[in-house]
């Protein structure tokens, strides 16, 4: 259920990662919190909650109103790779499991 939003997100982390230092990043920032909030929207929806421990810290890391600034390029490069993992496995793993949880 949250596949295309997890695709979404997975594409952008990985132009992300590539921009960091750039005026634009605050773009990229704010698309993967919303597709974060998406996905742990979805995720509740289909009552597979425990996903979204994983997504609710990359809304609030890439949240672009109130930024946390981390300084080294690398690391947050690579949070961008951790985060795109996140993204694959609630994509593939978040679904409907019977009509009934769709309700």
């Amino acid at each position: 259920m949250a596949l295309p939003a997890a695709i979404l997100a997975v594409l952008v982390l990985l132009v992300g990662a590539a921009i960091i230092d750039t005026d634009i990043f605050t773009v990229i920032r704010y698309v993967v919190s919303i597709l974060a909030l998406i996905c742990v929207v979805l995720v509740v929806q289909v009552r597979q909650w425990w996903w979204a421990i994983g997504l609710i810290p990359i809304a609030i890391v890439w949240n672009p109103v109130f930024p946390i600034v981390i300084a080294d390029t690398q690391l947050f490069a690579g949070l961008h790779y951790i985060a795109a993992l996140v993204f694959i496995a609630v994509g593939v793993g978040a679904r409907v499991t019977d009509s009934k949880s769709r309700g």
